[in-house]
């Protein structure tokens, strides 16, 4: 099923908000335990959600968006959004990079999907490049992972 620009927008603009938000939790939750290396990416990864999330609500403009209901979403649990498994405050910074790709990874996935439906123009352009962005988060994420040492 293609989307409307605004459902769009709503669906790019939630997605971005909950990956930022999870990402605060998880780095300030690894923070509170010490493991300062996992926060620190987890804070980066913050910091990419946050600046995505104000391109899209720049983006916007004067476009009104639907007020949506959890439930009105087209996703079980938003993209960016993975398993508990981040939520271990043992982990290792390796595997902490590996759970934040694979939340980019969905993201970039989903963006691609919609561009493949998508019968408003705009709404393919604006998410081949939101995919385009996420695979470039994947491939920052692939280089911290390469340099950061396997337990």
């Amino acid at each position: 099923m293609s989307y409307t620009l605004p459902e769009f927008l709503a669906h790019a603009l939630a997605l971005e908000q909950e990956a930022a938000e999870r990402y605060l939790e998880l780095a300030d939750m690894m923070e509170a335990h010490r493991n300062d290396a996992v926060s620190a990416v987890f804070r980066d990864m913050t910091r990419y959600s946050e600046l995505h999330r104000d391109a899209i609500k720049a983006r916007i403009g004067a476009v009104v968006l639907p007020k949506l209901k959890s439930w009105e979403f087209r996703w079980r649990s938003p993209p960016e959004v993975g398993g508990e498994e981040g939520f271990d405050y043992l982990i290792e910074a390796y595997h902490a990079l590996e759970y934040a790709r694979e939340n980019e990874m969905r993201a970039m996935e989903y963006y691609r999907s919609v561009a493949a439906q998508a019968t408003d123009q705009e709404v393919q352009r604006l998410a081949t490049e939101f995919a385009n962005e996420e695979t470039g988060h994947v491939a920052a994420l692939d280089k911290w992972i390469e340099l950061t040492p396997r337990p």
